[in-house]
This record gives C-alpha cells, structure tokens and sequence, in this order.
C-alpha cells in the first residue's frame, strides 16, 4: 500500500544524535523525534562536525526525509517565564536548540510554549512568547519554532487553540512558525476527540482559529485521564479514555498526511506494534 503517513516515536538519541536513526529504524518508523541535547541540563556541549557530517549523510541513506523528524526542546526551557534572569537562560537554551536543527539540515523545533507562573497575566505570557520566538528567528535561517499544545497543567499556556492563534500573530515570519497537536493533551484541555462529532468539532475549530496550514506534526497518544481533566498523562493507544475508534478516523484523514505523527506513548516495546497497528487502519 502506497502511505502518505509517517509515522514513528521520540527514540532515543543516547550515545549520539545519529544513533536516534538505527532506533526508530528498529520500530519501523518512517518518521521520528528525538533530542539533539541533554534535556535535563541548561548547557549541553556544542554537536561536533564529524556527528553533524554522519547524521546528515545517514538520514537519507535510512530512508528519512528531514520533514519528518520532529527535535523535540528541553522541557526545562520557559518562555513565557516572568523572572528575567530565568527568561535569560530558556531564552539562550531555545536558541541553541534552534540553531541545532540547522546545523542538522532539519526543519522542526517542538517546544511546549510556555508557563505564566501566576505572576504575569495569560495575555503578557503569551505576548513575550511570540518575542522570544522572534528573538530566535532572527538568529536562525530554516528552523521552525513549532508550538506544542498543551493540556493545560499548572500555569501552563497553549492548552486552547485560541492562545496558541495569539503567539503565532506576535510571530514576524508566519513561514517559520507551525504547531505540533498532541492527542493527549487536547483532549485532556477539553475538546472531545472520542465522538466523531467531537473528532470534527475539534478540527473544525482547529482550522478556524489557527489554520491547517499551520499544523507540522502530530504526537499520537491515548490518555489516561478524561477529557477536560487538564492533567497530561499518555497512555497507550487505545487503552485510555481516547478509545480506539479515534486512531482510524486520523489514520484515514489526508488532513494529517505528509508530516511527522510520533508516538510518546509509555511503553517502548510497544512502539512497533502500535506502528504496525497503526499502518492496518490506514485503509
């Protein structure tokens, strides 16, 4: 069957960014994640020419296009964070980060935007976002920022299309900014992805307010909290309260055809078989 789906997970890339390929080769991925530093630490040491060279000669070889893998940021980096020293220090860690996926001839940055700390209002965190993205636009030539949603923890911002549709306006290069939906957290942010009424709803307002042309990638992910729970929990495709029903209805959408589609779902052993389970429904 000819497939316009890519799909695969966030692979380890321990030992070397290049060795992220050989794992989500393993699973039988066409599509991948990964991250291009430590994500645990503020500082990680510069990538080298030679690992640089290697992962851009052994991408093609393995059959990848480099649309279709999605770097993933450091969880520790905040945008939106109202303490400027702190600002300071996701602002260079996003950058490196950004700078990353040049050097590595890729084309996708997924971040989570960002949190207001109870001590800004939504409206400001949002605003300085959108500056922090330009801030790294500038400094980059192809690297999209794309924008995860989120499930709306704690103070965390992007859990509504409509707060997302904010940062992209601040944004001064519209080509360089895109948005990754996660399954997961929509649905625990509160759009009903279970029903097919809800499934349309949800991408019907997903168009609307921010734009399908906007949309780079997806993270595949079941949850293990209900809908509008606003805790981000994965669990395994088709054992939490998304359902199964929910995974063919994407699988056979051309609205999500030619873009990476990852799962971060919490079993490894199982990515290959949820790979496979996946491609059966595509018909």
């Amino acid at each position: 069957m000819n497939s316009n789906k890519y799909i695969g997970a966030h692979v380890s890339a321990s030992g070397g960014v290049t060795n992220a390929i050989t794992n989500a080769k393993a699973i039988g991925a066409n599509a991948f994640a990964l991250f291009t530093r430590n994500q645990k630490s503020w500082t990680s040491k510069p990538l080298d020419e030679s690992t640089i060279r290697t992962f851009r000669e052994e991408l093609p070889k393995a059959g990848f296009d480099p649309h279709h893998v999605l770097p993933h940021d450091s969880y520790l980096i905040n945008l939106g964070n109202p303490d400027p020293e702190a600002l300071q220090k996701s602002r260079a860690a996003f950058l490196d980060e950004m700078m990353r996926v040049d050097q590595l001839g890729l084309y996708w940055l997924n971040f989570h935007p960002g949190a207001h700390l109870n001590q800004i209002s939504p409206e400001e965190c949002l605003d300085q976002i959108a500056h922090e993205i330009n801030f790294a636009l500038e400094r980059t030539t192809q690297a999209v920022a794309v924008i995860e949603n989120t499930a709306g923890q704690g103070s965390n911002l992007g859990y509504r299309f409509d707060q997302i549709a904010r940062i992209i306006e601040g944004v001064e290069d519209k080509k360089r900014v895109g948005v990754c939906i996660d399954t997961c957290h929509t649905f625990a942010a509160g759009y009903d992805l279970k029903s097919e009424s809800g499934y349309n709803a949800t991408f019907d307002e997903f168009d609307r307010v921010i734009g399908f042309n906007y949309l780079k990638a997806i993270h595949l992910n079941d949850s293990k909290k209900d809908c509008g729970s606003r805790v981000d929990r994965h669990e395994t495709l088709g054992n939490g309260f998304i359902g199964l029903e929910f995974f063919g209805r994407l699988m056979r959408d051309p609205r999500f055809d030619n873009m990476p589609i990852i799962l971060e779902t919490p079993e490894p052993d199982r990515w290959a078989d949820e790979i496979k389970w996946l491609r059966s429904l595509e018909g």
